[in-house]
């Protein structure tokens, strides 16, 4: 009796594990106008970026994955505060830029037949680099505290589908170095789609 629990205790420890690499596209979509001082307001562009992931699964309690991601983060802030003409605002200073995220996640998974749903929680960092703007634009470093949720579906015995929510939670980009420093968190949702190979 003992011997069948513990071959199929194994079995299902196996079936459990898996190790892949995904690629995918994802909508960053912000949280909109936030006010970054008492007199500066800041606002992000939404954009499409790729995401990449590296992950291995051991059991459903402990999995991990290594993430990378880039996409356009182009920023307007607007001063609202005095001038010599009265109170603002004054025109917007608008900065192109991109952001690169790299993260390092648990990932929490169960296993059904084709189908793996999964969560995760992890830490990262992102940078944020002008492409143009004023000449005093500077770069941006920040740690983010990634969350998110999804679903992996087997399609062929090495290859599948993978959709996902990611949730973004960082101090908002200061790009623009003649505005007031910038304290505030800001939020970016992250809903993906996109393929991974199963080694």
């Amino acid at each position: 009796m003992v011997l069948p629990f513990f071959l199929a205790a194994a079995a299902g420890a196996s079936a459990q594990k898996q190790t892949d690499v995904a690629l995918s596209v994802y909508g960053a979509i912000n949280n909109g106008k936030i006010s970054s001082s008492p007199v500066t307001y800041q606002s992000s562009s939404d954009s499409v970026g790729g995401l990449l992931e590296f992950r291995h699964i051991s059991n459903p309690f402990f999995g991990w994955e290594v993430a990378y991601a880039y996409n356009r983060a182009d920023q307007v802030y607007t001063y609202a505060g005095p001038t010599p003409a009265g109170y603002g605002p004054e025109p917007p200073t608008n900065i192109s830029a991109y952001a690169q995220e790299f993260t390092g996640d648990w990932v929490f998974s169960t296993h059904t037949e084709k189908l793996r749903p999964f969560a995760l929680a992890g830490v990262g960092v992102l940078l944020y680099e002008p492409i143009s703007g004023p000449s005093a634009s500077q770069s941006f470093t920040t740690p983010v505290y990634v969350y998110g949720a999804g679903l992996d579906w087997s399609v062929l015995p090495h290859l599948g589908l993978r959709v996902q929510y990611r949730g973004n939670f960082y101090k908002s980009p200061d790009l623009d170095p003649s505005s007031y420093p910038h304290a505030n968190f800001t939020h970016t949702a992250e809903p993906a789609i996109g393929m991974y190979y199963r080694f």
